[in-house]
């Protein structure tokens, strides 16, 4: 019989058999990937002894059917999986030999994002080995650099204050696997590296603090153009981010730079048209922080009707999420933890009240913040940016 106890991160098992009492830890962990990646994997390992005719599964519980992949002896038995994981999972074949039940998800799809639990079943109870929460994310970034630049920034971003052992994997899927850059802190791998960027990147060594995986690259030519993933192992995370660099640009022929003299003519002459959409669509409010107070209000209102399923954006000036608005309700999971707990939209979204009270602010807080608008289809509707600036007496004090 098994005997469970659980608790919010991690999920402790103990075992009662006649051979006493064994104990096995399921850890939850989150994994992320691009939709359109080749492949995900899900990890699962197993290191205590196993019942006889033991029974391997995969499981989604908010599906129905909830199989992703079930594995009995040798062979795999899909007859009851859920119709959508159909000829996209495999487990190794010798599974049960080196008691790794991790799970291969080919192709992910945005439906795929989920709770996944890894479990072995004895024909009487089952033991659950591993959570993982599966999120596949359908944006990549795309980064253009001209030919001759001296580098070019391939930008990877997550949450700061990262655990000492975490690790990063620079690498090229196409059109052959290459290592690209590695970090570790634990045990360098600059001998993985394939020569062809050696000596060529480079990454922060502040970047466990500030959580900039960003990779630069030197000295950059077309072979270097195409498809780069980062990989940050964050505990029992992994958390994988898609930049595209797209073929290096040459200098402009004659005939562009004639066009562009017309264009910025063509400008001139539609300066004042230009000058009201761009107070429309990219107005700057200035907000002046006192010291002592509790909240300080970040303005961004329009007059022009929104539709009811538009998405609110409030970013800072490096990029984080400050607070995410849609469907009616708050997002707090796209949130940065920064910011977590401190932000609000008090205003009524559908009278175009989109602001946003901060609260407890510092001066680390001052800096420029911009509300974004979306629609559905993901096109930028309207854009404006607040400057926080701090109120500074004439004595300097604040």
């Amino acid at each position: 019989m098994f005997v469970f106890r659980a608790s919010f991160f991690g999920l402790l098992i103990f075992v009662t058999s006649e051979f006493g009492v064994v104990s096995q830890h399921a850890l939850a962990g989150v994994v992320e990937v691009n939709e359109g990646a080749e492949s995900v994997l899900l990890s699962c390992r197993y290191s205590d002894h196993l019942p006889e005719d033991p029974v391997l599964m995969w499981n989604r519980s908010d599906l129905t059917p909830k199989s992703v992949h079930l594995r009995r002896e040798d062979n795999d038995e899909l007859k009851g999986q859920n119709q959508n994981f159909t000829g996209r999972t495999s487990m190794n074949p010798d599974a049960l030999d080196t008691r790794n039940f991790s799970l291969t998800l080919r192709k992910p799809h945005l439906s795929d994002g989920g709770n996944y639990t890894c479990i072995i079943y004895d024909g009487r109870e089952e033991l659950e080995l591993a959570a993982i929460h599966l999120k596949v994310k359908d944006d990549q970034e795309e980064v253009v650099m001209n030919e001759g630049a001296e580098s070019v920034i391939l930008p990877c971003r997550t949450s700061a204050d990262l655990p000492e052992d975490t690790s990063v994997d620079w690498t090229r899927p196409e059109p052959e696997f290459m290592m690209v850059h590695v970090f570790s802190n634990t045990s360098r791998s600059d001998n993985k590296q394939d020569s062809l960027y050696r000596g060529r990147t480079y990454m922060n060594k502040e970047l466990l603090r500030t959580g900039d995986a960003s990779l630069t690259l030197r000295d950059p030519t077309d072979r270097d153009s195409g498809s780069y993933i980062c990989t940050i192992y964050r505990g029992q995370d992994i958390l994988r981010h898609t930049v595209v660099l797209t073929q290096v640009k040459g200098s402009f022929p004659s005939w562009a730079t004639a066009l562009l003299v017309l264009l910025v003519l063509v400008l001139i002459v539609s300066a004042g048209l230009l000058f009201y959409f761009r107070h429309y669509f990219m107005s700057e409010y200035q907000v002046w922080l006192k010291y002592g107070v509790k909240s300080v209000l970040l303005p961004c209102r329009t007059t022009t009707r929104l539709p009811h399923d538009a998405k609110v954006e409030w970013t800072d000036g490096d990029n984080r999420k400050v607070h995410v608005y849609q469907n009616s309700c708050d997002q707090p999971e796209e949130q940065d933890r920064l910011y977590r707990n401190r932000t609000k939209m008090e205003g009524k979204f559908q009278h175009g009240d989109l602001s946003l009270t901060l609260k407890h602010p510092t001066p680390e807080d001052v800096k420029i913040y911009t509300c974004s608008i979306y629609s559905k289809e993901k096109t930028i509707l309207m854009k404006k940016r607040v400057h926080l600036k701090i109120k500074v007496k004439e004595n300097g004090v604040l």
